[in-house]
């Protein structure tokens, strides 16, 4: 039996995000089918508006619908501490609960060489830039990078640089990781809150 066209193209992009199988591509596909086309449209709508209805803020990398972002220009919030994370999904998680009143960094993934992802395809450069440019206004870098090997070898890539950038410009700031309250292999995202409220307080120096 040959699938019409239009069922095909759709079973195909599904079959291109992460973690959807073709079993699963044609069960999405399939149930779509049977949905009010007002919902439909309502869905395509969202697709092209994702995009261009949003934008990665200039000093945290963060997606938000304005340049800075909401967190950014929050003046109530402790700029002097950055928490680095890998996905903006990870600052919903930290922010949920509320116990964390700092500012991110997001560096749009993390250091894996088995996916051809280097520093360079971070927004690891950014990160330097910016306590570079303010070195006396920030007190703490927190790396909440993920506690799987791929987290573990970003967090040490980056602490290594912060601590060459104060060798050489001659100022120092904590640079603190998250305890391991997060456990070991888990995905920041995945954390409940009260998880993510012990591995912020009970975070250590950070050593190279």
């Amino acid at each position: 039996m040959q699938v019409p066209k239009a069922i095909a193209n759709l079973i195909d992009c599904f079959e291109r995000l992460p973690g959807i199988g073709p079993k699963t591509a044609q069960r999405l596909t399939f149930y779509l089918l049977h949905v009010p086309q007002t919902m439909l449209d309502d869905f395509a709508s969202a697709l092209q508006n994702l995009k261009k209805n949003t934008v990665l803020c200039s000093i945290c990398f963060n997606i938000s619908e304005k340049d800075p972002c909401p967190i950014c220009s929050d003046v109530s919030r402790d700029h002097s501490t950055i928490c680095v994370v890998e996905q903006p999904l990870d600052v919903l998680a930290f922010d949920r609960n509320g116990h964390y009143r700092g500012v991110y960094h997001v560096l749009h993934g993390a250091i894996s060489p088995l996916n051809n992802i280097g520093p360079d395809e971070l927004r690891i450069d950014e990160l330097l830039n910016r306590i570079r440019e303010n070195p006396f206004s920030i007190s703490e870098i927190i790396l909440a990078t993920n506690s799987n090997m791929e987290g573990e070898a970003t967090a040490m890539y980056i602490a290594k640089e912060l601590r060459e950038l104060f060798r050489i410009s001659n100022f120092d700031i904590r640079i603190s990781r998250l305890a391991h309250g997060l456990p070991v292999g888990g995905d920041v995202e995945y954390a409940d809150e009260i998880t993510l409220q012990r591995a912020l307080e009970g975070r250590r120096e950070y050593g190279v």
